[in-house]
């Protein structure tokens, strides 16, 4: 007798419905199942995908700004401070999602102080900016104003420190699986390790993690013989070391992407960790066997992530990717190097790119020319900078637009299969892990709406039920 039968689900290049078998939590029959399941789930033609992967995730920011005032929609300051001002809490009010760069007046305390002179603190959507106002900045021991890359990131290590309920961590984590989610890489700033390997005792044990960590542990990992891809003591397999992370440059929105071309107004972006001082990090993890995930966005931070690939000989991805340089994704190609890629970053960042990268957005976000290239790609979604949701992150890949205007440049998108593909880390086969994702519509059966809100019946993990809406 199985563990578990699926019973009649469509699966991806097989003409009728079959049955799917598994037992120990891996996948042993597909096809016609004889014989009965300890379970029977009957699934009505439905279709069948691996369990997806989102490869870039910051969890417990995603946790904490699910609760936070939401300010993405804000096209100004003035308009930032009527939202601040309508919300409600007493204490430390933080916000999440403005998008400052083409604002016609930069973000100050004063603003903030004028809105709420209670402490008040905004993360921009990229994460790359924090606006603080006085009393805040008394509470958290930082400077007042519009804060960027480190004294901004600094911001969020403040505030990660106050207590998260594992309710709240809970939910998140179901709100993941009910979207087809099996797993994710965390690059939360704090020690993803410790937190899951935690959470994972006390029963928080829905997902998959692969937690990566910063240069300030690398020492500890290295000594620890921390290697990326191998499993946790005492987490049942459900968590890996994960890879070192590395942020090399900034981002679009703050103007601090290293970009060769200068933006509107003057400047190139920034580079965090210089080249040399790069690649011995990336020497060091290397030789422990630890991968590397380096964060880059403009092309000049690209290009020197991918030299410095080429001098340590590391393996791993460069997160984000968003600008490249002529014969860059030849390079992705041929040293092997992974383009985690953010593919609703694209729909967020349009506007503001065909501002500040002028001329050259059709070398951003180039997802066609890397898979056409030979490179792989990872789709993830950056949470909480865009939802924590691979579907979202397909469409947006597929049809590189969420609205009524046609898709930017279209000739970057790539086909369904392709997105599902970098989605995803398994094979709906006979030996592979029982982790899938059964959906209640046909994903080829509609427009960009459609996919995004592609709805999950069921979600396993290792032939564990996570999710159903049956």
């Amino acid at each position: 007798m199985h563990d578990l039968i699926l019973r009649h689900v469509r699966v991806r290049g097989v003409d009728a419905p079959v049955d799917i078998a598994i037992d120990h939590g891996r996948i042993t029959s597909v096809g016609a199942v004889d014989g009965a399941g300890a379970q029977e789930i009957e699934l009505g033609g439905r279709t069948v995908v691996p369990g997806l992967w989102d490869a870039h995730v910051h969890f417990s920011q995603w946790v904490r700004t699910r609760g936070r005032l939401d300010v993405s929609g804000a096209g100004s300051v003035d308009e930032v401070a009527v939202l601040v001002r309508a919300a409600e809490p007493a204490g430390m009010l933080v916000g999440f999602g403005f998008r400052w760069a083409t604002w016609g007046a930069e973000p100050t305390a004063e603003a903030l102080d004028r809105a709420r002179p209670a402490p008040t603190v905004l993360l921009s959507g990229d994460l790359h900016t924090s606006w603080v106002n006085t009393a805040a900045a008394r509470a958290l021991g930082c400077a007042p104003g519009l804060l960027r890359e480190d004294e901004a990131f600094a911001v969020q290590v403040a505030l990660g420190a106050l207590p998260l309920p594992d309710a709240e961590v809970a939910a998140a984590v179901q709100a993941a699986a009910a979207r087809g989610v099996v797993g994710i890489v965390d690059l939360e700033m704090d020690d993803a390790l410790a937190t899951w390997g935690a959470r994972i005792a006390r029963g928080i044990d829905g997902l998959r993690v692969d937690a990566g960590f910063y240069a300030p542990l690398l020492d500890a990992r290295v000594e620890a013989r921390a290697v990326s891809g191998t499993t946790v003591d005492g987490t049942r397999g459900l968590l890996r070391h994960g890879p070192l992370k590395i942020i090399t440059d900034g981002s679009l929105n703050t103007r601090t992407a290293h970009c060769v071309d200068p933006y509107p107004g003057g400047g190139h972006g920034v580079q965090n960790v210089p080249a040399a001082e790069l690649a011995e990090l990336m020497r060091r993890a290397a030789g422990a066997g630890i991968a590397c995930a380096i964060h880059a966005i403009g092309d000049r931070a690209n290009d020197i992530a991918l030299g410095a690939f080429e001098e340590s000989g590391a393996r791993g991805s460069i997160e984000h990717a968003q600008l490249l340089g002529p014969g860059d994704a030849d390079r992705f190609a041929r040293l092997g190097v992974v383009a985690s890629v953010q593919p609703e970053h694209a729909l967020d960042d349009r506007d503001v790119a065909d501002v500040l990268w002028e001329g050259r957005t059709h070398r951003a976000f180039p997802l066609r020319d890397l898979i056409d290239a030979g490179a792989r790609l990872a789709l993830g979604s950056d949470a909480p900078v865009a939802p924590l949701d691979p579907w979202i992150a397909i469409a947006a890949a597929v049809h590189r637009t969420r609205d009524a205007r046609p898709g930017w440049h279209p000739e970057q998108a790539i086909t369904l299969d392709e997105a599902i593909a970098a989605s995803t880390r398994s094979r709906v086969a006979p030996g592979e892990p029982a982790d899938l994702a059964v959906l209640d519509a046909d994903p080829r059966g509609g427009g960009p709406a459609a996919l995004r809100a592609l709805p999950a019946a069921l979600t396993l993990m290792g032939g564990r039920v996570t999710h159903a809406a049956l």
